[in-house]
Formats: structure tokens, C-alpha cells, sequence
């Protein structure tokens, strides 16, 4: 009020909203007040909100009503009760309300002074107090994702949808859905398509990018959306390159996750429907049956392999990860060296 400003304070309890306006009256009585719910009726909320925006109250206090929609230039303080039962897109967005004139605005998140906070409100009030530069709101609201329960959406802690259908599909299925709305086709990139990303891929590597390697998360989200949009092998090796020039030797999880891209880009050519790691051996399920040529393509390939009708069985050695890129390659030679129908 010192500095010509008006106050947002924030109760979230409608029960007690009027005993909290009547202790403010008491504490600042040269303050006018008034208070706002959205159980009043629609008349007397929209007097209430206009008088306070053409400065005839001093503060008002409030439910989470203000959270969208509303602009007061004059406020330049609020005063959040209770700030540990809030979310942290919520506290962002409240946070939002004042600060929208040119003078200096301030925030206070107020917590029970005797009450201890859960570890889950703890890590939302410290997103919310670090997230004071401009341009904050997407860590915030990765911090949230991770916060509620998705995990590291950029890490090996997943669950939910993301954790279901792996990274790359979960981003080309939004990508899809994004272009579906927008009626426009999306091209085959020179005859690859994106089928590679369907392909199920599971073998015993740890494949995600550190944090300590690439610490802004902006860049890890940029570095999985390409890896996303890679259909050749020669792309994966640009990749890196560019990568070792800004970052330095590449670590072995983020290693292992070209490697698993450059597994997906040969699935594309080849047909392969999944592989699967049991312990002992690597399976390759091929979308079409192999037919008539099985023994061909197990003397192509060599010894220790099992050709079946639709299948490729390799076992585990200690250079596995050799070796199944050797069986690929062998694939890919004996299936352009077949007479085509």
C-alpha cells in the first residue's frame, strides 16, 4: 500500500474467507477490504472485482478465482495462505496476478508456522521460489510432470504413458496428433518412413541423456526431439559429432541410446517388428516370414545363429552389441542379394 499498490490475499477456504478478511480489518485497519469466492453470486463478484480494480479496496481476499483471466495492473503484492496445499502450476500461475503493470511486484508464499510440510510441497515451493527468471514456466512445468508422478520425463525414472510406449513413440504419437488437427500430411523424408519408431526394442542398456553431460534441459528436450526425427545411420554420426564438439566425450548412457536410434533406423529397412532380451539370447522378430529362405539366410549369416519362419535368435555373448549390429548388416546384404518376385 506504501508503494501505491494493491494486494491479492489468498485463502482458499470459503468457510473461514470472512474470519481471515476480519483479522486482516483488525491487523491493517486504515485498509479497505474485500473478499471474493466464487460462491457469491455473479452480480455482487463483479462488483467486487471492478471496485477493486478502479482502487476503491486496498486488498482483497480471495480464492484460487484469480488464478486465470484476470488483470489488475495495481497489484503489486500477493500473499498466498497456506502455500503448501497449492500445486506448482497453480502457484505459477497465481504468481502471474500481480506484476502486470510497470512497477515492482512481490510474492509470499506463507506457510503454518508450527506444521511441518511434506517432502512433495517442499520440492513445489522450492520449483516455484528458483523459477524467478523470465521465460521459467516450461521448467516449471516439466518440474511438475516429474513432481506428480511421471518421473524423469528425460531420464531412466519413467512411468505412466511415457514409460509405456518409450520417449521417441510418445513424442511422435503427440507430433501425430499435432498434424492430424492441423489437416497436414507428413512427408516420407526420401522414402523412410517413421515406422522404425514403432518397433519394440528391448535389450539390457541403460540409454538416456545425463544431466551432468547436458545440463539445460531445454537442450536435452532439443537433442531427444531430433533423435526422434533420425531415419538414417549417417544422421546418427552427425549427431555425435555435433555432440562431442559442444559437450566432449560422449557417456556411456547417452552412448547407448544412439545406439539403440541406430538399431531403430536399420528396423526400418529390414521390416523388424521388435527385439527382445531374454538373458541368454536376442530375438528379431520380422514383420514378414522369412518362407523357403531359412537355410539360406543361416549359412549367410553363419554359425550360432537360429533362423526361424519369422524370426532371428542370436545368443549372448560379450559383444553382443557388435554382434547384433553384424546380424543386421548380414540381413540387410542377403536380403538385397535375393531375387526379388
Amino acid at each position: 500500500m506504501d508503494r501505491g499498490g494493491k494486494v491479492f490475499f489468498l485463502h482458499n477456504r470459503v468457510r473461514t474467507i470472512d474470519q481471515t478478511a476480519q483479522t486482516i480489518r483488525e491487523l491493517m485497519p486504515e485498509a479497505h477490504i474485500a473478499v471474493a469466492h466464487g460462491q457469491m453470486s455473479d452480480g455482487a463478484l463483479e462488483r467486487i472485482m471492478s471496485e477493486f480494480s478502479e482502487g476503491i479496496y486496498d486488498v482483497l481476499v480471495c480464492t484460487t478465482i484469480i488464478e486465470a483471466g484476470l488483470d489488475v495492473p495495481g497489484a503489486n503484492t500477493l500473499i498466498v495462505d497456506r502455500a503448501d496445499m497449492f500445486g506448482l502450476s497453480q502457484l505459477y500461475q497465481l504468481r502471474g496476478r500481480v506484476g502486470r503493470g510497470a512497477n515492482r511486484a512481490y510474492a509470499y508464499l506463507m506457510l503454518p508456522p508450527k506444521s511441518p510440510i511434506n517432502n512433495v510441497a517442499e520440492k513445489r515451493l522450492k520449483t516455484i521460489v528458483a523459477a524467478n527468471e523470465l521465460g521459467a514456466g516450461f521448467r516449471v512445468a516439466m518440474r511438475d510432470l516429474e513432481i506428480r508422478g511421471a518421473g524423469n520425463l528425460l531420464g531412466r525414472e519413467q512411468s505412466g504413458h511415457i514409460h509405456a510406449v518409450g520417449y521417441d513413440l510418445y513424442s511422435q504419437l503427440l507430433s501425430d496428433a499435432v498434424d492430424h488437427i492441423r489437416s497436414q500430411d507428413e512427408p516420407e523424408n526420401d522414402g523412410y518412413t517413421k515406422n522404425q519408431l514403432e518397433v519394440k526394442v528391448n535389450l539390457p542398456l541403460s540409454a538416456f541423456i545425463p544431466p551432468d553431460y547436458v545440463s539445460d534441459i531445454s537442450m536435452r528436450l532439443s537433442f531427444y526431439q531430433r533423435m526422434t526425427r533420425i531415419y538414417r545411420p549417417e544422421d546418427i554420426d552427425h549427431l555425435r559429432e555435433e555432440v562431442i564438439d559442444r559437450f566432449g566425450p560422449i557417456p556411456e548412457s547417452f552412448d547407448n541410446l544412439l545406439y539403440i536410434i541406430n538399431i531403430k533406423s536399420k528396423c526400418n529397412d529390414l521390416g523388424v517388428a521388435s527385439i527382445d532380451y531374454n538373458g541368454s539370447s536376442i530375438t528379431i522378430q520380422l514383420r514378414e516370414p522369412i518362407g523357403g529362405a531359412q537355410s539360406a539366410l543361416k549359412k549367410f549369416i553363419g554359425d550360432g545363429v537360429d533362423v526361424g519362419y519369422s524370426q532371428v535368435r542370436l545368443p549372448v555373448s560379450r559383444n553382443w552389441m557388435a554382434n547384433l549390429l553384424g546380424t543386421f548388416e548380414k540381413i540387410l546384404d542377403f536380403k538385397f542379394k535375393m531375387p526379388q518376385p
